[in-house]
C-alpha cells in the first residue's frame, strides 16, 4: 500500500453546475468525498496539482491523503470524470476509509519478462494483455499497489487466468467468488496471424485493367477506320 500522495482541498460552499463551472474557471476541481457513516462533504482541489498526481498510475489503486485545514482522511478515489476533448479534470469522487472496514479497489497487472518467454523467444508468439487491472476486496492496511505476473514460462498458446495471481494475505478477488466461469484469463502467447487484403485487392485491381484493355483497342482502331474513311 502506497501512502505518498497528498491533496490538499478547501471545503466548497456552493452546488450545482453553475458552481462547478465557476470552480474550474479558477483552476479547481469541484469534488466530493463520502462514505465511513458520515455524510458527504464537498470539496475543491488545485487542477494543476491533480493532474500532476494523475500521472502515476499508483494513484488510482492507494490509499490517499486528503488534507482539508488542520484535518486529514484516509481516502480512495472512486471515480473521475475527465473532458472528453480536453486535458481537464471535470469532477472526482473520493470514499473515506476506516482502518477495519474492507475495500474494493482496482489494482492493475504488471507483466514480468515479455520479451523472455518461452512461447515468444522459441515459438515467435506475442503476448497479449488481456486484462490490465482486476478488482480486490482487502483492509485499507492489505491493499496492494499492483500486482506482478512472471510469464517468463508461458508457452506457445497457454494462457494465465486470475486464479494464477499470488494475492497477499487478506486479499481476495471477489470475480473468483462468483463461480469457476468468472476465472478470466489475463494473459496469453499466440502467433498472431496478419491476413494479406491488399495484395488481393491490388491483383483484382490489375486483372480488370487486363480485360478493359482490348476494349481500349478496339476502340481505337475504329476511330482509326473512321479517319481513314475520310
Amino acid at each position: 500500500m502506497s501512502d505518498k500522495f497528498n491533496l490538499v482541498a478547501e471545503i466548497r460552499a456552493g452546488q450545482g453546475k453553475g458552481a462547478s463551472r465557476r470552480l474550474r474557471r479558477e483552476g479547481k476541481v469541484p469534488a466530493i468525498i463520502y462514505g465511513a457513516g458520515r455524510p458527504p462533504r464537498q470539496l475543491a482541489f488545485d487542477h494543476n496539482k491533480v493532474i500532476k498526481q494523475l500521472e502515476n498510475e499508483s494513484f488510482y489503486s492507494s490509499i490517499l491523503n486528503i488534507k482539508v485545514g488542520d484535518k486529514s482522511q484516509a481516502a480512495i478515489v472512486k471515480d473521475i470524470q475527465r473532458h472528453p476533448a480536453r486535458k481537464i479534470i471535470m469532477h472526482m469522487d473520493f470514499q473515506r476509509i476506516v482502518e477495519d472496514e474492507k475495500i474494493k479497489m482496482n489494482v492493475p497487472i504488471h507483466l514480468l519478462n515479455m520479451e523472455d518467454a518461452v512461447g515468444v523467444r522459441d515459438g515467435g508468439g506475442s503476448v497479449s494483455h488481456l486484462k490490465t487491472d482486476v478488482e480486490v476486496s482487502c483492509l485499507p492496511k492489505d491493499l496492494p499497489e499492483y500486482f506482478e505476473i512472471d510469464v517468463a514460462a508461458l508457452e506457445l498458446d497457454e494462457m494465465l487466468h486470475l486464479s494464477d495471481i499470488k494475492l497477499p494475505d487478506g486479499v481476495e478477488l471477489p470475480e473468483l467468488a462468483l463461480g469457476p466461469e468468472h476465472d478470466h484469463p489475463i494473459v496469453s502467447i499466440h502467433v498472431i496471424k496478419v491476413a494479406v487484403v491488399e495484395e488481393a485487392v491490388e491483383e483484382g485491381v490489375e486483372a480488370e485493367g487486363a480485360e478493359e484493355a482490348p476494349a481500349e483497342d478496339a476502340a481505337g482502331d475504329d476511330a482509326d477506320g473512321e479517319s481513314g474513311g475520310d
